[in-house]
């Protein structure tokens, strides 16, 4: 067996390089940027009215006058006024162009405002020169940068290509994906299976994680049969990038696929790693396609996914592959086989800031249902066996 740290080292060493794209930017929400965004123009692109109100010049309001003739309205869309008397005003409006000739904006609620003879009064002795104004160029310049590349998009970057007059986005390419359940003991969602039988989980779990990440897999199902393993496998090493499956990779006597996937050029870099669960993880690639092997047991292949094909996805993208914060355990645990844990955790933030891991213990990496009542794995080193409430630990999230 190898440790978590040098499956996952193994697992980045062979992450690929994927072909950017274009995509709209309602679809690149969740993508990764390829080529900074910069500044078509100053941010804002013109001394921006900040406050309904009006717009004087304030050497006016310095000497003392107090009371203002409106002399135009200037509305948010329209181009920009000018003063034509420095002691009148212009009524502005929130987005509006500063008129030409004024430094100054008062919102309403500092005035009277006497509609019948078109007169405002300021009623308050708190005026600051430039005050209400967004300044052109104050929040940037023009060919800055505001979004470097490989920025993991949010839609506050969408906000960002919107303004900027990006309709589409370049973005880091997405694999071809196919996830594989295995063994005849699996039957259809939609089937009532016999007492010997279950329906499929895993690779409807495993696709439902891959649509989070932008990801829309096809799900082929593999039977104990080492002639079809070899024929569905040898099919999909010519149609896909990545290889997801789950189950037929222990040492069972129906665990066909380690030896079906060797006859057809995909090398094995590791197969078992010092966790739990998880532990039979079997991973490899050919010249054009890496395989993800995961055990069959629903937990540990959900585990497995999150801790180690996100980060192979991360990586292949140009982020890092590092994606987990850390929590400190509610509670004492104890854990004696020497194996990297991951434990099931439920997370709540504390009074004090803290991330708050609370085990949820199950009945072992069979029971799926245990995972509706937690929140992430949190990883616990093999090195010791007894891990007091208070410590830190990296936690990966799945909810």
């Amino acid at each position: 067996m190898i440790s978590v740290a040098e499956a996952t080292q193994i697992v980045i060493e062979n992450s690929m390089s994927l072909p950017d794209e274009m995509v709209p930017l309602n679809l690149a929400v969740g993508r990764v940027l390829q080529g900074c965004l910069e500044a078509d123009r100053d941010f804002p692109p013109f001394d921006r009215v900040s406050m309904d109100g009006i717009a004087i010049k304030f050497e006016k309001f310095e000497s003392g006058q107090r009371m203002f003739y409106i002399e135009n309205v200037q509305a948010a869309g329209a181009p920009k006024l000018a003063l034509q008397d420095d002691e009148c005003c212009i009524e502005v409006m929130t987005g509006a162009m500063l008129p030409k000739g004024t430094d100054t904006v008062i919102r309403y609620e500092d005035l009277d405002v006497h509609e019948a003879e078109r007169i405002v009064g300021i009623n308050t002795l708190d005026v600051k020169p430039g005050q209400n104004i967004h300044r052109q160029g104050s929040d940037r310049t023009k060919y800055d940068e505001i979004v470097p590349s490989y920025t993991l998009i949010s839609p506050a970057e969408i906000g960002v290509a919107a303004t900027i007059g990006h309709a589409k986005l370049r973005v880091a390419g997405l694999p071809r994906v196919c996830v594989l359940s295995s063994g005849d003991e699996l039957v259809e969602v939609d089937e009532v299976p016999l007492p010997h039988q279950i329906r499929k989980s895993n690779v409807h779990v495993m696709a439902a994680v891959l649509s989070t990440w932008g990801i829309v897999a096809d799900l082929l199902h593999l039977p104990d049969d080492p002639a079809a393993i070899e024929a569905t496998l040898g099919d999909c090493l010519e149609k896909y990038d990545v290889l997801l499956m789950s189950g037929g990779v222990s040492m069972g006597k129906f665990d066909h696929i380690p030896a079906a996937l060797e006859r057809l050029g995909v090398w094995q870099l590791f197969h078992k790693v010092s966790q739990r669960p998880g532990k039979p993880f079997w991973f490899g690639r050919s010249k054009q396609v890496v395989v993800f092997a995961f055990p069959g047991n629903p937990v540990s292949s959900f585990m497995c996914l999150h801790r180690y094909f996100r980060p192979w996805l991360r990586v292949s993208q140009g982020l890092d592959p590092i994606d987990y914060q850390y929590a400190v355990l509610a509670e004492d645990y104890f854990f004696k086989p020497e194996l990297t844990y991951f434990l099931q955790v439920k997370l709540a933030s504390g009074q004090d800031g803290r991330l708050l891991a609370t085990p949820v213990t199950g009945q072992g990496s069979g029971d799926l249902a245990n995972l509706v009542d937690a929140d992430a794995f949190i990883e616990l080193p093999l090195e010791r066996q007894q891990f007091r409430a208070g410590e830190a630990f990296p936690v990966w999230k799945f909810r």
